[in-house]
């Protein structure tokens, strides 16, 4: 865990072997929430950031659009991510706080966050931060963590677990390890200027001897099937949203870069990106660090 001045604190993934994660019997998961995001997503536009993007597993879903950025706090992560995926001319790899994102307002297409707001401790700063670098009509494809699915449910019919699944205040069941009830999260996005236009319910068959009974591939495609209808009653562990933003407070920025120490616009240079202010954030090809801890900016 990790904390910013000025910021919440943030669950940091620095170091670990998050490909690991997924090669560890998670082959079903992988493939059911592809089929959402393919879903979900327009298929191209001119510029996409992925935040928590981890070691790009998802990154090949972006090939229709013309300039993709794959940020995350964790330099280890995003390193991994420029291994796989930096002989692609069209990648850049941030390393960025998702509290102060180093954008300008309204410059992406398209956001993807998948399996990274369940992290997060201020999700009304978090919207507010994404909507800010959406245009008016860029898609954010937002995945969730939902504490209303079955298995709550059943824990909390037969007295296994205390908190109610069907109360609508996030559940924290671990440090910085929150699960959301669809309705909680739907008023969220409202506020902070986005319209639901689409919704799936993915991983409906999470479960391990479901997994082991049925090839993963067979078992992604069946979900697939029901993943829209499901998302009626959203009774999965994980929801999958694709909502429009709203018009902008303000006009759009000059330029890519935001510096996240001031929030003024920043100049892309060969070995960094600088702000009027003198705060210079280092460049390493296609590799930008931009996280505002004061010991990164010099």
């Amino acid at each position: 865990m990790s904390e910013v001045q000025g910021s919440p604190p943030v669950c940091d993934y620095e170091g670990t072997d998050y490909e690991a994660f997924w090669r560890a019997g998670r082959t079903y998961e992988d493939l059911a929430e592809r089929i959402a995001l393919r879903a979900l997503l327009p298929p191209q536009g001119h510029r996409l950031v992925e935040i928590g993007a981890g070691f790009g597993r998802l990154a090949d879903l972006y090939a229709g659009y013309e300039e993709v950025y794959l940020l995350d706090y964790a330099r280890t992560q995003v390193e991994a991510a420029r291994r796989r995926w930096g002989h692609d001319r069209r990648f850049r790899f941030v390393v960025a706080d998702l509290y102060r994102l180093p954008f300008q307002p309204g410059v992406m297409d398209a956001v993807v966050m998948v399996r990274v707001i369940h992290h997060v401790q201020d999700v009304p700063r978090a919207l507010q931060e994404i909507r800010g670098i959406l245009r008016p009509g860029g898609i954010f494809v937002l995945e969730f963590a939902s504490k209303r699915h079955l298995k709550a449910i059943f824990r909390y019919v037969i007295r296994a677990q205390s908190w109610s699944p069907f109360s609508l205040e996030p559940v924290e069941f671990a440090p910085l390890h929150f699960d959301f009830h669809p309705a909680w999260m739907r008023a969220r996005l409202e506020e902070a200027g986005f319209r639901i236009r689409r919704e799936r319910a993915v991983s409906h068959f999470r479960h391990p001897w479901l997994k082991r009974l049925i090839r993963a591939p067979w078992l992604a495609r069946m979900d697939g099937w029901v993943q829209e209808v499901g998302a009626l009653w959203k009774l999965t562990p994980s929801v999958f949203v694709q909502a429009e933003a709203g018009p902008m407070e303000g006009s759009r920025g000059e330029g890519l870069w935001r510096c996240p120490a001031c929030r003024l616009p920043a100049v892309e240079q060969e070995e960094a990106v600088r702000c009027p202010a003198g705060h210079r954030w280092p460049r390493e090809g296609s590799l930008y660090i931009l996280r505002p801890l004061d010991e990164m900016a010099v």
